[in-house]
């Protein structure tokens, strides 16, 4: 067993509106979460938000604090969400082990002294995608099917935007300090998501893209609404996206992708709306 933790530093958008596409990838793209036998993991300063990955095949993974927390566990000052993106799993948290199947998720509150991962079957493994923020004080664990989700349709065929949002980790469905999470799918033939693109001030956000065929990729879109980059993107990869950043994709096939986010408040409808028309 492995565990690997990144730090990445906040950056601010008078630097981004200089950096390549070497520099965008590395202050931003999150590569290689999804490894066997290991946890992997990147510490940002953005709302000091954690993004992971585990993926027990052999055996069941600990999910251990990186030394950049300073702590004694893993959610000694934190909470933790978790949502399966591979075959049966898992995870054990203190005395107790929940079942997630695939896209199921599970919120972790503050002051769980050990959580570990695993497989039901070493060769369907699970793939466990998790956000971490702190936390001020204890909530209670709960497992959230995609049942117990807040969903939402949204958009259209004609606007290669069809899509359905399951709002899974949010103050609808459970309390929680300052995270939340969600999954959108994008329905066949539509690609786009996110439009129109907005910024959140009181927010910062990462997007995780999965189910991305093989030889297919994500375009994701991001900076100033008048001073907007790109990124190209492939399966299991995440992406950093700061407060003053839009958050938007198109790909070469649909997809879907979970979002995470932490920050100052807990409305999700807290955006800051910019019209297609005003992108940059």
């Amino acid at each position: 067993m492995k565990t690997n933790c990144q730090v990445r530093y906040s950056s601010h958008q008078d630097d981004a509106k200089h950096y390549d596409t070497a520099t965008l990838r590395k202050h931003y793209l999150v590569e290689n979460l999804m490894v066997a036998d290991e946890v992997n993991m990147v510490y940002s300063m953005f709302d000091r938000i954690l993004v992971g990955g585990a993926v027990p095949v052999k055996e069941s993974l600990p999910l251990e604090a990186p030394e950049v927390l300073r702590a004694d566990f893993f959610t000694e000052r934190r909470e933790l969400g978790i949502i399966n993106v591979g075959g049966a799993g898992q995870v054990t948290v203190d005395d107790k082990t929940y079942d997630l199947d695939y896209k199921e998720g599970l919120y972790v509150g503050r002051g769980n002294k050990k959580i570990s991962f695993a497989s039901k079957d070493a060769a369907k493994p699970a793939l466990f995608y998790f956000n971490s923020a702190p936390a001020h004080t204890a909530y209670p664990d709960k497992l959230v099917t995609k049942k117990d989700a807040v969903v939402m349709e949204l958009g259209s065929l004609e606007g290669s935007n069809a899509r359905t949002i399951n709002r899974i980790i949010v103050k609808e469905v459970l309390p929680t300090c300052q995270l939340q999470m969600g999954m959108t799918e994008l329905k066949p033939g539509s690609t786009w998501n996110t439009m129109p693109a907005h910024t959140h001030e009181r927010r910062m956000e990462v997007y995780f893209y999965f189910e991305v065929p093989e030889d297919q990729a994500v375009c994701h879109f991001m900076g100033e609404p008048q001073e907007t980059r790109h990124i190209w993107m492939h399966n299991n990869q995440a992406v950093i996206s700061p407060q003053w950043s839009i958050h938007s994709a198109c790909a070469t096939s649909n997809y879907t992708f979970i979002w995470g986010m932490a920050g100052e408040n807990l409305d999700y409808n807290d955006m800051d709306w910019c019209a297609t028309t005003d992108l940059r």
